[in-house]
């Protein structure tokens, strides 16, 4: 028996994949959500998978059970169609080999279905870094984050990385493959590129980095293997680009591991949003994960960080960072902080970091 709203799941994916230029996850998407209707492979897979389809991303658990297949090199006639393995797509061939490969292997997807979605897209790291050195530049403290959701806790790294920006339209990606050096360490091994519009002067800003640390109830450790190929399945099939940003993120971060604990958001923040912490920015911060929340646990997240911001002082801080979708297809950079609790939108973006659009950080947007 299928889940309720599998079939809608997959056509909303679809969509999604669209607007974000995977077109070959589009057209598997739509094309699985054909086979599902008509009780085909796809369906035989999804049978008894229990959860919500669109919540939990079902749709991402099954092409990234066949993309982890691929990059383990164990998928050969689909990895023809794969740009991320060297190949080309092409329908509907591609198509054939993926239900292919779901019929010949559908107990290796069903297992794949259990596994968590897990992303570290490093390129959100261009608006978050707004948001900090706005922080920075407003308080003239160092800055202490803690990362929700951190997965392999990558975007901890945040100023370990070089930004590159190119002048874009707003909400839309750069036009120009020509990037212009906006921040961080020319020597870092890490770029992030992607398309900016608005006033760029908080970038010009300096911050001091005291501390940062995460939490995720499933997290990747980069050291294993077996758990970093984990966030390369989940880079969609055709974005090469995204996927060789990612090894050279891992690879970087192995050298220097970031700080990530094996709990619950709402649990770790009431142990690590502590008044005694003096002279630092306490910095709650999280990027596109905010859905996979329970109800509950958001409340609780919410009512943690509010409660710390009641007791925070000029010398110690807090401030709550998320760049997420409220509801729309792009995201938002929105900024609470603490005394006072104002709120703020500072920047819209593209929830895979190709483009912001700055708003500013002068009173409420």
């Amino acid at each position: 028996m299928l889940a309720d709203g599998t079939i809608e799941a997959f056509r909303l994916q679809s969509g999604f994949c669209e607007r974000f230029d995977s077109p070959l996850y589009a057209e598997f998407l739509a094309r699985a959500a054909d086979d599902i209707e008509a009780g085909g492979p796809i369906a035989d897979v999804l049978d008894g998978w229990q959860g919500l389809p669109m919540a939990d991303a079902l749709p991402l658990r099954l092409l990234g059970a066949a993309h982890r297949m691929v990059l383990e090199g164990t998928a050969p006639q689909l990895a023809r169609f794969y740009p991320t393995a060297g190949g080309t797509p092409h329908m509907p061939d591609a198509w054939l080999a993926f239900s292919d490969l779901v019929r010949a292997r559908a107990d290796e997807f069903r297992a794949g279905l259990a596994r968590q979605v897990q992303t570290n897209e490093i390129r959100r790291s261009a608006a978050l870094l707004g948001g900090f050195l706005a922080l920075a530049n407003e308080h003239g403290l160092p800055l202490r984050g803690l990362e929700i959701g951190s997965s392999a806790g990558l975007n901890q790294r945040w100023h370990r990385y070089r930004y590159e920006l190119a002048a874009c339209e707003p909400d839309r990606p750069p036009p120009v493959t020509t990037f212009r050096p906006a921040w961080g360490d020319p020597a870092a091994a890490v770029v992030v590129r992607c398309g900016w519009n608005g006033d760029d002067a908080v970038l010009r800003g300096r911050v001091q980095v005291a501390s940062m640390a995460g939490c995720d109830i499933a997290p990747i450790d980069l050291a294993d293997v077996e758990q970093a190929r984990t966030l390369e399945a989940f880079v969609w099939a055709d974005h090469v680009e995204r996927l060789g940003q990612l090894r050279t993120a891992i690879a970087a971060a192995r050298c220097d591991p970031p700080r990530i604990m094996r709990r619950a958001a709402a649990d770790w923040l009431a142990e690590q949003l502590d008044p005694s912490v003096q002279g630092v920015i306490s910095i709650v911060f999280h990027s596109i994960m905010w859905w996979y929340l329970s109800e509950d646990e958001r409340t609780r997240v919410t009512e943690t960080i509010a409660a710390a911001g009641k007791r925070a002082t000029r010398a110690a801080p807090v401030a709550w960072l998320r760049l997420e979708m409220f509801g729309t297809p792009k995201a938002e950079l929105r900024l609470t902080s603490w005394p006072g609790g104002l709120e703020r939108t500072l920047a819209r973006a593209d929830p895979q970091g190709r483009w912001v659009t700055w708003l500013g950080t002068c009173g409420p947007c």
